[in-house]
C-alpha cells in the first residue's frame, strides 16, 4: 500500500495517523507503547516512514540516554543516596507548610539529577509516613509532591525525557546539542516559582480526602486476622490448600498452617490438612461463615479467664497445655504492607490468578483500594490498574523483593536502608565523572550516561538484574516508535502546515503571542499523551515556526521542552500523576484544580525567562 494508491497527500496521511494515535492514547484501552508501535508500523505501510529506517529509533541517542538515566537513578536508590535525604525529611515538624516546603523542595532537587518518576517513588513512602504520624490527609501532600517532581525535571538535561529529546533534536538541526545545564537558568526560575506557588497557595486547592491516613481506615482490617481449627469431622480434613480453595470456590488467603507448634507459611505448605491443624488467615464475617458451612472450619474459642490461669499454673508445674486451649498463633515474620501499582508493573490489567501471587511470590492479597475506596468485588475477579493500592501480606524477609519484581511501590512499613558507604561514594563519583565529561564536551550525553550506567553495573553498585528492571520498557518503545513518526510529520510537510497556521494567526501580534500559543498547544497535548510523545511531535512544529519568523530556533525549542513537562491537568498526563492517584484518593477531575493555576504560573514565568536566557 502506497500514498499514490490511496490518493492522499503525505501530510494528510500523517495527520490521519497522528489523529488516530492521539485518540488511542486518550481512550486508554491499549498501552501507549503498543499504540506508538502501531502508529510506526502504520506509517511504514503507508510509505510515510522508509522501511529500512523504521526501527532506527531504538538506537537513537535520546532513547539510549533515557535508558541509561533510568539505570543510574536506580543505582542512586540502591546505594542509599536518596534514603539519607529521605531520613532527614522525616524529621520535619508538625507544620503542614514546612512539610510541603521540605518534601516538594527535596523532590525538585532530586528530579534534576535523576529520573523524576524515580525521585517521586522514593519520597512517596516518606510523605505517607509523615501524613500518618501527624494525622494529615495524604491528599494534601501527594499531588504537590508529584507536581514538584515534574518541575524539578526541568532543571537539567537528564531530569526528564522531553529535555533529552529537545537537546538531540537541536543537534540534528544545528549540529550542536543543548548541554547538561543549558536548561538550568530557565528551569530553576520556573521550578522556584512553582514551588513558592504550591507551598503558599496551591496546596489549598487540592481536595482533602478523609480516611486515607492509615491502612486500618482504608481497608478496615483490624478484626480480620483469625485462627481456624481442623476437626475430625471437618470436610477440610485430608484436603490440600488448593483443594480447599476449589471447594470454597473462593481464594481466601491462608497465611500459615500450624501443626504441633510448628508453623509453615501458607504458600510453602504443600501437604494435606490433618485433624488438629490450625489455619491462620485473613477473613471477614462472610468468609468465616463460608468456611464453616462448606468445609467445617470454625474459629478457635478463646479460653475462659480462670482456665487460662489454671493452664499457666499447670505449665509451671510441668503439665502440658491442652491443645484445645492453644495460645494464639505467633504471627511474627508475617508482614502486612500497603503498596501502589506502578505504571510499569507486570500486574496491570492482570488478575491474582494470572499472576499466581501466592505460588510464585508468596504474597496474599487482602484488599484492593481504587480512587480512595476499598473495592467490594471478589479479589479473584479484580484486574489491577495503575495507581491501585493493595493490602498484601507475606514473609517480611521476602516481601520487599517480591514487590520490586512485581513493580509495586511500598507505601507503609517501609524501612529506610542507608546502603553501604563505599557504594554511596562510588555512585556519586561515577555520576560526577559523567557530568564532567558532558560539561567539557569530552563525550556526548548518550555515551557519558551509558558509560556511567555500565560502570555502576560492573563494580556492583547495582546488580545486573536490577539494572534491566530499572529500564522502563514501555517508555523506551514509545520513544523509539514515535521518533520516526515525528520525523514523518516534518518530512511530509505536516509540521510546516501547522506552523503556517500559527504564523497567520500571529502575524499581526508580537512573537510572544505565538510563543504563548505554542506553549499552550504543547502543554495541552502533554496532558493527554506521554510528555515524551508531546515533545517529539511539537519539536518540528517549533522549528518550522522559528523558520517562518526568521528568528533563533532555541527559544522555540525551550518553549516545547518546558511546556511538554507541564502535564498538571490530568492523572494520565504523566506517570508521576498516575502514581499518586490511588494513595491520595484523588478523582480524575481533582487535578486541574491545582494543575490549571500552576500551569498558568509556569507559562507566565517561563516565557519571559526563556526570552531572557535565549533571545530571539
Amino acid at each position: 500500500m502506497t500514498m499514490e494508491s490511496i490518493g492522499l497527500a503525505p501530510s494528510t496521511l500523517v495527520f490521519i495517523v497522528l489523529g488516530l494515535t492521539l485518540a488511542a492514547f486518550m481512550w486508554g484501552r491499549f498501552r501507549y507503547d503498543l499504540v506508538a508501535l502501531a502508529a510506526l508500523l502504520g506509517s511504514v505501510m503507508l510509505g510515510l516512514v522508509p522501511s529500512d529506517e523504521a526501527f532506527k529509533g531504538f538506537g537513537h541517542p535520546a532513547v539510549i540516554t533515557v535508558a541509561a538515566v533510568l539505570v543510574i537513578s536506580r543505582g542512586f536508590e540502591r546505594s542509599g543516596v536518596v534514603d539519607i535525604i529521605a531520613n532527614q525529611v522525616l524529621k520535619v515538624g508538625e507544620r503542614l507548610l514546612l512539610q510541603l516546603l521540605v518534601l516538594v523542595g527535596t523532590v525538585v532537587v532530586l528530579s534534576g539529577v535523576m529520573n523524576n518518576v524515580g525521585a517521586l517513588a522514593l519520597l512517596l513512602p516518606v510523605a505517607m509516613r509523615l501524613a500518618r504520624e501527624h494525622n494529615t490527609s495524604p491528599s494534601l501532600l501527594l499531588m504537590p509532591l508529584a507536581f514538584g517532581s515534574l518541575l524539578g525535571g526541568l532543571t537539567t538535561l537528564i531530569g526528564t525525557p522531553p529535555n533529552i529529546i529537545i537537546a538531540t533534536y537541536r543537534g540534528n538541526i544545528t549540529g550542536e546539542n543543548f548541554g547538561m545545564f543549558s536548561f538550568t537558568p530557565v528551569g530553576i526560575v520556573v521550578a522556584l516559582a512553582g514551588l513558592v506557588f504550591i507551598v503558599l497557595v496551591g496546596w489549598r486547592l487540592t481536595p482533602k480526602r478523609s480516611g486515607q491516613a492509615s491502612t486500618e481506615e482504608m481497608f478496615d482490617t483490624a478484626n480480620y486476622l483469625v485462627e481456624l481449627k481442623v476437626s475430625e469431622e471437618s470436610k477440610a480434613n485430608g484436603l490440600t490448600l488448593q483443594q480447599l480453595h476449589d471447594e470454597l470456590e473462593e481464594t481466601i488467603p491462608v497465611l500459615a498452617v500450624v501443626r504441633e507448634d510448628n508453623r509453615r507459611a501458607g504458600y510453602s505448605f504443600h501437604g494435606v490438612l490433618r485433624e488438629g491443624d490450625i489455619l491462620l488467615l485473613e477473613a471477614g464475617p462472610d468468609e468465616l461463615k463460608l468456611l464453616e458451612d462448606k468445609v467445617g472450619l470454625s474459629a478457635i474459642a478463646e479460653p475462659e479467664e480462670d482456665e487460662k490461669d489454671s493452664d499457666e499454673a499447670d505449665s509451671e508445674n510441668g503439665a502440658s497445655q491442652p491443645s484445645d486451649e492453644r495460645q494464639p498463633v505467633d504471627t511474627e515474620g508475617l508482614q502486612l504492607i500497603e503498596a501502589v501499582v506502578r505504571n510499569d508493573s507486570m500486574m496491570v490489567n492482570r488478575s491474582v490468578r494470572q499472576l499466581r501471587l501466592n505460588q510464585q511470590f508468596g504474597l496474599h492479597l487482602v484488599a484492593v483500594a481504587r480512587d480512595g475506596g476499598r473495592l467490594k468485588q471478589r479479589l479473584r475477579d479484580i484486574r489491577f490498574q495503575t495507581g491501585d493500592v493493595l493490602l498484601l501480606q507475606g514473609s517480611e524477609n521476602e516481601i520487599a523483593d517480591s514487590l520490586a519484581t512485581l513493580g509495586c511501590l511500598p507505601l507503609a512499613n517501609r524501612e529506610l536502608h542507608l546502603g553501604q558507604p563505599r557504594k554511596l561514594a562510588l555512585s556519586i563519583g561515577i555520576f560526577a565523572l559523567a557530568i564532567i565529561a558532558m560539561l567539557f564536551d569530552l563525550l556526548p550525553a548518550a555515551v557519558a550516561m551509558s558509560s556511567a550506567a555500565l560502570i555502576s553495573l560492573l563494580i556492583g553498585v547495582l546488580p545486573l538484574r536490577e539494572g534491566y528492571q530499572a529500564i522502563d520498557g514501555p517508555v523506551i518503545v514509545l520513544l523509539a516508535a514515535m521518533l520516526p513518526v515525528g520525523e514523518a510529520l516534518e518530512t511530509s510537510g505536516g509540521a510546516e502546515i501547522i506552523a503556517d497556521a500559527l504564523l497567520r494567526f500571529g502575524v499581526e501580534w508580537p512573537i510572544i503571542v505565538s510563543l504563548a500559543g505554542l506553549f499552550m498547544l504543547s502543554m495541552l497535548l502533554s496532558n493527554v499523551v506521554n510528555n515524551a510523545a508531546a515533545a517529539l511531535l511539537m519539536a518540528p512544529i517549533a522549528a518550522s515556526l522559528a523558520s517562518g519568523f526568521d528568528v533563533s530556533l532555541d527559544p522555540f525549542l525551550m518553549i516545547v521542552a518546558v511546556s511538554a513537562s507541564c502535564a498538571f491537568l490530568t492523572p494520565i498526563g504523566h506517570q508521576s500523576n498516575t502514581l499518586v492517584l490511588g494513595p491520595g484518593g484523588y478523582q480524575f477531575g481533582d487535578y486541574w484544580k491545582l494543575g490549571l493555576p500552576l500551569s498558568l504560573v509556569v507559562m507566565v514565568v517561563a516565557i519571559p525567562a526563556i526570552l531572557w536566557a535565549w533571545p530571539l
